[in-house]
């Protein structure tokens, strides 16, 4: 009988922190190769958005992502001449907020090559507001002006 309790507890226990069903196959569906056609804003009006304080929305758009789920690694590749070109890489997690909104946290911390960061409090948390096998799209909510302002970064998948 004890034995029977304790297996339980564990049970119980490993469930609880393993991710959801739902969290789990987010990241099936996000492993891959990806392009960030474009980035929206919504507000209306001109401005100077410098993204992951890396480079600005017209340098992203066209960018190419990768993404390693198993071990919740990518890089993107700014593509246009125009702009600093090259790789950049990163961590990433999908952890749930809501099941019933859909809603999730994106966390994305940028690395070095090695996927190691010097400062482990530099990241960005965005949402996840869509994913599936063709489309996904990630929002982040600023103040601008005491205003709310989002930005919607729509992405494809890239078919091999």
């Amino acid at each position: 009988m004890k034995k029977i309790v304790v297996l339980t507890i564990l049970t119980s226990f490993i469930l609880s922190c393993g991710s959801t069903k739902v969290t789990r196959e987010s990241k099936k569906i996000i492993k891959g190769d990806w392009s960030l056609d474009t980035i929206t804003y919504s507000e209306s009006g001109t401005y100077n958005v410098i993204l992951l304080n890396d480079v600005a929305k017209e340098c992203f758009e066209g960018s190419t992502w990768h993404f390693v789920s198993n071990n919740f690694t990518g890089n993107y590749t700014i593509n246009k001449s125009d702009c600093k070109t090259g790789s950049r890489y990163f961590r990433f997690n999908i952890q749930e907020v809501n099941a019933e909104t859909g809603l999730y946290d994106f966390l994305l911390k940028p690395t070095d090559e090695k996927y190691k960061s010097d400062d482990y409090n530099r990241g960005f948390r965005m949402k996840l507001t869509q994913l599936s096998n063709e489309t996904m799209q990630w929002k982040q909510s600023l103040i601008v002006a005491d205003k709310p302002f989002t930005i919607h970064l729509n992405f494809s998948k890239k078919i091999n």
